[in-house]
């Protein structure tokens, strides 16, 4: 059967009203259940394409929904352009309704003239179908109908990391906040990495950060078990958050994971993509250009984010840079567990983020206590000018004390520059031949 497009889904596709009634009355809602968790290998590697039954029955306890083509063009009203909500590697996602829910949710349907397919499509069904945990995205069922393949989630209204970090016309994200989102992803990828059989997440990246859950686990990948060291695999992910040593070899661990994230935590102290052609030739590459800085408290505050205004501490600052270091370290091995990172950073939420000098503000009163204020600054004025006369008093004193010093200081500084308050006889001389 040849493709058919996300752009241009044909109607045949589409069950009449009455065979999807029939399906409907024919589903079974399997009960939660307590199951080991099927790998990836133990449903990829059966022979043909499974079925939306066999699927089903595959993965007890999932209670996933097998919804229709009809049902989810229903809720999307046609896939329609206004509840579109943005597009990656595996296509387009919409927002939808499902009135027999009463339930907002996101509808990611796969472009068949993309990168990604029928693997990636299962791999996301295999492993969230699975997985339940506060921090991974909850994935409420699919479509599996001809050719078609479709995703069904919960609808995550604050939308992407990337969208409300590097998006020019939304407010910068404050510090806590950056804190907070970093925290609970360490805490998602850590669940991944310690489950009984652990799940590579591959993919990790700000577009994939839903506020506050992990979403696209299509590139997802079990774990080495036993004996294993890392899992081979061709390579696959993003460019400027793959980790080296996966890139040269294809060889995946956990520890690949943690090196993406410390990708993302160096953008969220930067505020910049970890990739940005529109840079300086050295500041493309945000881990090339920032490692540097990062083990140097003294020189921090060049990476910083411009837009966080010093509104941040300092300390915490300092934190989360060396994580930022460790993570993205060249050897694997000395990389951090997920789980070391949390409790790192965990901490570093109870530091006070005013600790930085506030900018200063000018408030116009706007009482009748105008002309207080006004004696007010002219009496701090008055102070200042104290001050002031008293410091330059105090300058003069120290130089009549000293005067040889003072003298034999002048006549070097001389050959190297001019005196504001005096000129040099040769300096008149060039003005008035000017």
């Amino acid at each position: 059967m040849a493709k058919i497009s996300w752009r241009s889904l044909l109607p045949s596709c589409s069950r009449n009203g009455a065979e999807e009634k029939q399906q409907k009355k024919n589903r079974s809602v399997p009960q939660p259940i307590s199951f080991p968790r099927l790998a990836w290998s133990d449903l990829s590697s059966s022979g043909g394409v499974l079925s939306p039954e066999d699927l089903s029955t595959s993965l007890p306890g999932s209670n996933l929904h097998i919804f229709t083509l009809g049902e989810l063009r229903a809720a999307t009203q046609g896939f329609s352009a206004v509840n579109f909500l943005g597009a990656g590697g595996f296509g387009p996602v919409f927002k939808g309704f499902l009135d027999d829910r009463a339930q907002t949710v996101a509808v990611k349907l796969l472009d068949l003239d993309g990168a990604q397919g029928h693997k990636e499509w299962l791999a996301e069904v295999i492993f969230l179908g699975q997985l339940r945990h506060e921090r991974l995205v909850k994935l409420i069922g699919y479509c599996f109908e001809d050719n078609q393949r479709l995703l069904v989630y919960e609808f995550m209204a604050k939308g992407s990391l990337e969208n409300h970090l590097f998006q020019s016309y939304s407010a910068a994200l404050p510090w806590s906040t950056r804190l907070k989102i970093a925290i609970g992803a360490a805490q998602g990828l850590t669940f991944l990495h310690d489950i009984e059989k652990p799940v590579i997440y591959r993919d990790f990246k700000t577009s994939n950060i839903l506020l506050d859950s992990l979403s696209d686990f299509g590139l997802a990948k079990d774990g080495p078990e036993g004996d294993e060291s890392h899992v081979s695999t061709r390579v696959m992910g993003t460019e400027g958050y793959a980790a080296p040593e996966y890139i040269m070899t294809g060889h995946l661990t956990a520890m690949s994971d943690v090196y993406c994230f410390g990708v993302v935590l160096l953008e969220l102290l930067a505020g910049r993509r970890s990739i940005d052609k529109s840079r300086p030739l050295k500041e493309r590459n945000l881990v090339e250009w920032a490692r540097p800085y990062l083990s140097n408290a003294s020189r921090l505050h060049r990476i910083m984010d411009a837009r966080l205004d010093g509104q941040y501490s300092l300390r915490g600052a300092e934190k989360v840079a060396s994580v930022a270091h460790q993570c993205l370290s060249r050897r694997p091995k000395s990389r951090p567990a997920m789980s070391a990172v949390v409790k790192m950073l965990e901490p570093l939420l109870d530091l006070d983020s005013t600790a930085a000098v506030a900018p200063f503000v000018y408030v116009v009163p706007t009482d009748g206590t105008t002309d207080e204020k006004d004696d007010d600054c002219e009496k701090e004025l008055a102070k200042n000018e104290a001050e002031k006369d008293e410091l330059q008093h105090r300058h003069r004193r120290r130089h009549q004390h000293h005067p040889r010093r003072h003298r034999r200081r002048r006549h070097h500084d001389n050959d190297h520059m001019h005196e504001v308050n005096s000129p040099r006889a040769g300096d008149l001389h060039e003005q008035g031949g000017s």
